[in-house]
């Protein structure tokens, strides 16, 4: 057994041995290639590893660039976060601090108040001591007082005259300046001076007459003692009748006739502020209904002075105001009614008989008061205010003149025609725009004021 197994691996043996080296080289050559395509297999393997290692790496790697994209967005979010917070405290901060700083401020004022509070309490107490004091003094003085609000009436009377006065006494004193004598080139002169003034011819006759025969009487011989003669002449003519505007009694009716343009409303507005302001209940018509913006303006008046108006529609009757206005005073205890009159022509009849009705229902309805009709002329008319004294006298009873504008004219003699010719006593003088140069007349007050 063992021969033959012996035997069996020599016969092998022998036949490896038998076999030809180029059968041994085709092999090697084949395991060779057998090998390089096995290598090729194993780099081409190693290639797609390599491949898909490499794809993998890159989408891990893209993934950790977003991943570290999100931590850095994170991260952004909260330092903006912190610095929000830290903005916000230090606002916190800041509105603290302003806070503690008003607070500071308010204690301040607190304690400035206080300060102020008692400096008030003792200025009021000092005031206090000075009205007292002030009182006192006014107890005093009070007959003082009244003589310098005499003298400044007087002043504006005076200042008001001032263009009267050019016109007439500064011409009269140059006139008799110019003479060393009395005689009858004189009084001619003085003569001229008079009518140019406006005094008028009757009147200007009248006063050289009344001159002639005090000369004569006396004995004058100096040309300046002429002056003070002509003076009292001319005050006299002026205070023959009583010149006062009575309203103490009540009622009153007071109207106011004219015509347009002659400061018939503005002597209303004027009246009606006087007897306001000396306590008495007024009550102002308006009767003018036919002049354009008449109702307004005296309307104007009447809220400036604060009384009551009774009024119509323009164009509506005269006699109906003035009827509702007497109804009025009575219903409401006025003590004083003043009424406006629509602004008459006195050349024309038709009108003035209007005018005449008017009066007739006051003598009717108002028979208990105390009637004064003031006729309203405008000094600067000159000669045209004698003729419309006569025209308006003939249709009612004047009881008074109103002479405004007096400072407006050189012509201020027209107060002599007027009072002369018309024989109306002159008992209102306009000498200025404001309240208190409306003015009761005083002929020695006037007179004194144009020769002084």
């Amino acid at each position: 057994m063992f021969k033959k197994l012996f035997g069996f691996g020599k016969k092998k043996k022998e036949e490896i041995q038998e076999e030809p080296v180029e059968e041994l080289e085709v092999k090697e050559t084949e395991e060779d290639s057998q090998n390089v395509e096995d290598s090729k297999e194993e780099v081409k393997s190693d290639l797609e590893n390599d491949e898909d290692n490499s794809e993998y790496d890159s989408q891990k790697e893209q993934e950790e660039v977003e991943i570290l994209e999100e931590d850095e967005i994170e991260s952004n979010k909260i330092e903006e976060t912190k610095n929000e917070e830290a903005v916000s405290q230090e606002i916190l901060e800041e509105q603290i601090e302003a806070q503690e700083e008003a607070k500071e401020e308010i204690a301040e004022i607190e304690e400035i108040k206080a300060e102020d509070i008692e400096t008030q309490e003792k200025q009021d107490e000092i005031e206090e001591s000075e009205d007292t004091v002030e009182n006192q003094i006014d107890d005093e003085v009070e007959e003082e007082e009244e003589k310098p609000k005499k003298v400044s009436l007087f002043d504006r009377l005076k200042q008001g005259l001032t263009k009267a006065k050019q016109g007439i006494t500064d011409r009269i004193d140059e006139v008799l300046k110019a003479y060393t004598k009395v005689d009858e080139e004189l009084l001619e002169d003085l003569e001229e001076v008079l009518i140019t003034a406006d005094v008028g011819v009757n009147t200007t006759m009248d006063i050289i007459e009344k001159l002639e025969d005090v000369i004569r009487t006396k004995k004058i011989t100096d040309p300046q003692d002429v002056r003070e003669e002509l003076k009292l002449i001319i005050e006299d003519i002026l205070s023959k009748d009583d010149t006062k505007l009575d309203a103490s009694h009540s009622p009153t009716i007071i109207l106011m006739v004219g015509v347009n343009g002659v400061g018939k409303t503005t002597t209303i507005g004027k009246l009606a502020h006087r007897y306001k302001s000396e306590g008495k209940k007024v009550l102002l018509a308006a009767g003018d209904t036919f002049r354009a913006a008449a109702i307004d303006q005296l309307e104007v008046w009447a809220n400036r002075c604060n009384v009551d108006i009774i009024k119509h529609q323009e164009g509506a009757d005269p006699g109906a105001v003035i009827f509702d206005a007497i109804k009025a005073s009575k219903a409401r205890g006025v003590d004083v009614l003043i009424c406006d009159t629509a602004g008459r022509l006195h050349n024309k009849s038709n009108l003035m008989n209007e005018l005449g009705k008017v009066f007739k229902i006051v003598d009717r309805e108002y028979p208990e008061a105390k009637k004064e009709v003031l006729l309203v002329v405008d000094a600067t008319t000159g000669q045209n205010a004698v003729s419309q004294a006569k025209s308006f006298k003939e249709v009612c009873d004047i009881t008074g003149l109103a002479l405004t504008k007096l400072d407006g004219t050189a012509k201020g003699g027209v107060i002599l025609a007027v009072k002369s010719e018309v024989d109306v006593p002159v008992k209102l003088i306009g000498v200025g725009e404001k309240m208190e140069d409306l003015q009761d007349f005083d002929s020695k007050s006037f007179v004194d004021a144009l020769f002084s």
